[in-house]
Formats: C-alpha cells, sequence, structure tokens
C-alpha cells in the first residue's frame, strides 16, 4: 500500500493525528507538505501535486494507490485503524472516539470563527468571549469525558487513540500563544487534560516523531 498525505507546511493538528498515527504504527508513507508553486496552484484550483483535485480543495487529502479522499476525521479513522489507534471490530469504542475527533473540529470552527472579522477591535472582542467562554465550556466536557475514563488518563479505553493525539495537538496549538486574545495559561484549570498531553508528550515515537521532523519538542 502506497500512501501519500498532502498537507500545508505546519504541524497542525488535523495532518499530525494522521502522520503520528501513521509513525506509531510504523507504516510508511510520504508526508507531502505543499508550498511554493504546489501551493499557490491548489490555492487556486485545488489541484494536487499528484494532478487531482482534492474532492473539497481543502487539505488534508490522503491518496491510497492512486486513490484519495478528503476529510480530517475520515483521514484519521483510515490511518488510526491500519496503525492500531482506531478499533476494527468494537462499534461503540469507535463512537466514543468518534465523538473526540468532531468535539476537535467543533472547537477548530470556534477558533477560525473568532478570526474571522476584519476590524481589529471586534476581533478582539470575539478572542475574549472564546478564551472565557466558549473554550472553557468545551475543555470542561473534554475533562468530564476524561474523568469518566477511569481505565486510565486517555479518553477511551486504556490506550492511546488517534481522540488523544487529536486533542493533545489541538490544545497545544490552542495554549502555544500564536493565537492573538488566547492566554498561554488557558488550560492551567484543567487537570485532566494536562495529565493527558503529559502523557503524549512521554509516548517515545511521539517523542522520536517530534525530534525527527522539526527538531525539537513543540
Amino acid at each position: 500500500m502506497k500512501i501519500t498525505l498532502y498537507y500545508f507546511k505546519i504541524p497542525f493538528w488535523r495532518a499530525e493525528v494522521t502522520r503520528i498515527s501513521l509513525f506509531i504504527g510504523d507504516i510508511p508513507f510520504q508526508d507531502y507538505r505543499i508550498e511554493g508553486d504546489d501551493y499557490h496552484k491548489f490555492k487556486k484550483s485545488g489541484e494536487l501535486p499528484n494532478k487531482k483535485i482534492a474532492p473539497f480543495k481543502q487539505l488534508p487529502v490522503l491518496d491510497v494507490d492512486g486513490e484519495i479522499f478528503a476529510q480530517t476525521g475520515a483521514i484519521a479513522r483510515f490511518c488510526g485503524k491500519l496503525s492500531g489507534l482506531y478499533p476494527k471490530n468494537d462499534d461503540y469504542k469507535s463512537a466514543l472516539i468518534d465523538q473526540i475527533i468532531e468535539a476537535a473540529q467543533d472547537i477548530n470552527f470556534l477558533v477560525t470563527l473568532s478570526g474571522r472579522d476584519k476590524d481589529e477591535e471586534r476581533k478582539k472582542i470575539a478572542r475574549k468571549i472564546l478564551a472565557t467562554n466558549h473554550l472553557p465550556k468545551w475543555f470542561q466536557f473534554l475533562e468530564n469525558l476524561l474523568q469518566q475514563n477511569t481505565n486510565s488518563v486517555y479518553f477511551v479505553g486504556n490506550e492511546l487513540t488517534i481522540a488523544d493525539l487529536a486533542i493533545w495537538r489541538l490544545l497545544g496549538w490552542l495554549k502555544s500563544g500564536l493565537l492573538d486574545g488566547i492566554p498561554t495559561n488557558i488550560l492551567d484549570n484543567f487537570e485532566n487534560l494536562n495529565k493527558l498531553r503529559e502523557e503524549v508528550y512521554k509516548n517515545p515515537k511521539v517523542i522520536k516523531w517530534m525530534d525527527q521532523v522539526y527538531g525539537k519538542v513543540i
């Protein structure tokens, strides 16, 4: 099986959940990061470097033996099954993981929405509401789900899944200081989310991935 993941040249959660999932499973893949002329061509027409058109003219897109499909959750689940980070024959456990991936999508949408206003003052207000209302509310939802799983620090069962990778990377972005109006201490009051992040950072394959690809822990 020949796998190529197409995404932009950033360590964003939408692609990292798939990249690291495949890496953990020792599954060979091409990590194609679109930039330069490829980037401009894609933004204009949705054309990928393999000459095919992305289904929704968005990334990520996965190419498997010449066939492509899109959407973060679909790609993460496909690769999670290959790598053992998503169940193949347990519908209930799959649904528990799916709800976390969908929650990550919802949180991402809220962040994107808060940054769309061209007026800087209105954008500051939107980001303040996001940081003081919306994000803490969603973090508490996730915190509650972690607390309900008495088997481990993870969201589902007692082993790492794509749900944990998605939230780990998403939260890293949200507390990175890269987003105007979102304080770096926004996770301080969420004990279980912090325990989850610490556990993922201890994973030897995660450490190796970050060192090998980025040269540092990010």
